[in-house]
Order: structure tokens, then sequence, then C-alpha cells
């Protein structure tokens, strides 16, 4: 069993005496786990850092072993924003979310081709990152989860509202309401910010923490609440930034589901 293709590093543990167990997204083969023989040392740990596009190349005796893996550095993000706080959070939460969430050896080549663009940009254009790549993240994480089957329900009202008025989603079903049709149920719901439905817009650092919220929330309760495990550090690391450069002194959990939610 071998393959060879371009992939993303998610992540990369030390193993025994200078080796490293590696985790790689590609776009063909989804996510593959390996033995990188030197992977811990000082060259090494050059290829395989979080974020860097590589070109790397499994193989194993037989499919369902852990095989082993080698790869050249194509572009190294990490190296680049070192000196950019929130570009790293970002990246370190895109990829920590990658590498927890999706199934081992499946193909999710539109997950891959999104991360691949955003984790470029993000280190090409730190500025940009700080400025305007919070809403790409969040819509990211939202494809995310409609890769993994629990996507949101954003084309109209499910209370049978204006779909040019969508501004809430409903905690239990992910389905969107009307601010019209939110009524007494508003300081129940999750905001649904504006850029969600309008890639064109940016947003504010409030909007960019709702968004977080919004895909927080069921990614906490569907993506990691069924498998019994918290969302990454790194994810929650991205939202307390996010969070204080909104000036919102915490981060805190998402409300809770009403007892009867709308929708």
């Amino acid at each position: 069993m071998e393959w060879e293709a371009p992939a993303l590093v998610l992540s990369a543990t030390p193993y025994g005496e200078g080796s490293a167990i590696v985790h790689v997204l590609t776009g063909e083969h989804g996510l593959y786990h390996g033995l990188a023989r030197g992977g811990s040392a000082s060259r090494g740990r050059a290829v395989w850092q979080t974020g860097n596009l590589v070109r790397a190349r499994w193989m194993a005796r037989l499919p369902e072993q852990l095989g082993s893996i080698t790869a050249e550095t194509v572009h190294a993000s990490a190296a680049r924003i070192l000196d950019y706080p929130l570009p790293l959070a970002m990246l370190a939460s895109l990829c920590a979310l990658a590498d927890d969430c999706l199934p081992e050896r499946e193909p999710h080549p539109a997950i891959f081709q999104g991360l691949t663009s955003l984790l470029a940009r993000i280190s090409l254009d730190p500025q940009w990152a700080e400025a305007e790549a919070m809403p790409e993240i969040v819509r990211w994480e939202l494809m995310l989860l409609s890769e993994l089957g629990f996507g949101l329900d954003l084309n109209g009202c499910a209370l049978g509202g204006s779909r040019d008025d969508l501004r809430w989603v409903s905690p239990r079903t992910g389905r969107a309401v009307s601010d019209e049709k939110a009524g007494k149920w508003r300081d129940r719901l999750l905001p649904l910010p504006t850029f969600v439905l309008h890639p064109q817009q940016v947003g504010t650092p409030r909007d960019w923490y709702d968004g977080l919220r919004l895909s927080g929330h069921f990614l906490r309760r569907d993506a990691f609440g069924q498998r019994h495990r918290p969302v990454p550090e790194a994810r929650g690391r991205l939202a307390d930034m996010i969070a204080r450069k909104a000036d919102i002194p915490a981060a805190g959990e998402p409300p809770e589901d009403p007892a009867n939610p709308p929708g």
C-alpha cells in the first residue's frame, strides 16, 4: 500500500527516539496517520510543523497498518506567523478541528481545499488574517459540520418568516429564524451574523465572536459531544482572543437549549 500526494500537517507527536506520529490531511485520501522516522529531530521538526503544506508519501505493507510517512516541505505556514499571535491561533484552531473531527481515511476534498486556501492566505498576509479572516474561518467550521452530517439549515425561516430577515438560529434544530418571528425566544437563540449568509461582508469583532458561538455550539454538541470528547483547547484559545478583541470579558458558553425552542 502506497500513495503520494499534497498534504497538510495537522499534528506531530514525538514517538520513541527521534521519531514522531504525524497526522496529515490530503484531498484524495483524507486524514492519515503515519510514523515519521526522525520526525522529532531538529531537521524533521521543521518539516512536520502544524499547518505546513508538504508533499507526503505514505507506505505500509498492509492497509490496516499505521504505515511510515516521509515528506518534503512545500509551504511553511507557521514559521511565517510566529510573531503574530492571532493568525497563529487561527492556524492552530483550524488544524486541531480537522485533526479531531474528521474520520480517518475518508476523503473530504472540500475541507482540504478550503483549509489549504485559508492557511496559505493567513500565513502570507497576517494583516489580512487579523482584519478579515474570521468570517472565512467561521464559514469553514460550518462547512466542516455539514461535511460531517451536522449541517445547519439556513435557507429560510423555520417559522415562515422572511428569508431576508434571518438573524437567529435555534440551538436545538440548527434552523434559521427571522428577527420578526424570534419573538419571546430571542434571548434563547443563537445570533446569526450577516457574514454567514453574505460572504462579501466582514462584520465586527462582536460578529466574529457570535459566529464562533454559533459554530462552536454545534461542534460541541454534535461533532464532539456524540463522541464524548471536548472541543480542542486551541479552538477555545482562539475564541478567547476574539472575545477580548470584541471587549467581551470572557468567552462564555453558548446559551442552553430552551425547553421548547422554535423550529
